[in-house]
């Protein structure tokens, strides 16, 4: 069944229940909406999965909570590019990569919106490095492997929000990235899976990063070095990456470690990553480990 925007959720009034389904309003900031507390409708699809979304039902239910797109199980390791924006690279005093630098996050990152805390562990807590990064993810909808670059969006069902929460101290005392960017957690995606079918060109899409409502990130998806077809093809490269995979395409300028002041997360705070058109409003709330 063809789609343009879907929602994992528990309906309102029952927590028994996950329901998979479309916005009855498709210009509506998901996301948002359900933060600020506004009633969202849903037509509900026969699915149990996004992977496989069944029909509509002819019902309707309200959002209470959003919950990632695909569950754990579903993402198994996520992918994930690193210095893949023009500027950051420049922000880093980091050279253009000639070919996609790849990191990987255990499933146990993944993690939903909004109230679904976004934790600071506590060992990383007296470092106070805790960062953001705002990025665009991919998940595939088939199994892929050895993909061309030609045949790549075969291969993608959609594109939602993420952030790759990161320990600086961490990444900088080591060369490898995927223990400061491991812990629990520390992948929030969401709030829609939106079809590649509506998006047809990435670069259409603006990405913003708000902490406490102040913009730290804005850039438009054209500052990319590795598209969407050059990624997918590269990490699918003697490599079965399954339905459900999830790749996080990189994070542009403006990572709170590069600010002066510095604009670190601390318990407490809020942090959005928004992509307009379509995607909508990821939104995190930070709470340091007990």
């Amino acid at each position: 069944m063809a789609f343009e925007r879907l929602v994992r959720f528990v309906p309102k009034g029952d927590t028994s229940k996950v329901l998979i389904g479309e916005p009855v309003d498709s210009s509506v900031d998901v996301g948002l909406a359900v933060y600020k507390g506004e009633e969202v409708q849903v037509k509900v699809y026969s699915g149990s999965s996004v992977l496989d979304a069944g029909s509509p039902t002819g019902e309707t239910a309200v959002i209470g909570q959003i919950l990632s797109p695909v569950t754990a199980n579903e993402a198994g390791t996520i992918r994930c590019i690193g210095l893949n924006y023009k500027r950051h690279a420049e922000e880093a005093k980091m050279s253009i990569p000639d070919i996609p630098t790849l990191f990987l996050k255990p499933p146990t990152c993944l993690a939903g919106p909004y109230p679904e805390p976004t934790i600071i562990p506590k060992h990383t807590i007296a470092s106070d490095s805790a960062d953001y990064e705002s990025e665009l993810a991919i998940i595939l909808g088939k199994e892929a492997k050895n993909v061309s670059e030609a045949d790549a969006l075969d291969y993608v069902l959609g594109y939602t929000a993420c952030n790759d929460i990161s320990s600086r101290a961490s990444q900088f005392a080591q060369t490898q990235w995927c223990y400061s960017k491991g812990f629990d957690g520390a992948c929030p995606i969401g709030p829609v899976l939106v079809s590649k079918d509506v998006v047809k060109d990435v670069g259409k899409l603006r990405l913003r990063g708000l902490k406490n409502g102040k913009a730290v990130q804005d850039s438009p998806l054209t500052d990319l070095i590795f598209s969407v077809e050059q990624i997918v093809s590269f990490v699918s490269q003697g490599t079965t990456l399954p339905k459900g995979t999830v790749i996080i395409t990189g994070t542009p300028a403006g990572v709170g470690f590069a600010h002066k002041p510095q604009e670190l997360l601390h318990d407490g705070d809020e942090f959005i990553v928004e992509i307009q058109p379509h995607i909508g409003s990821l939104v995190n709330k930070l709470q340091n480990e007990k």
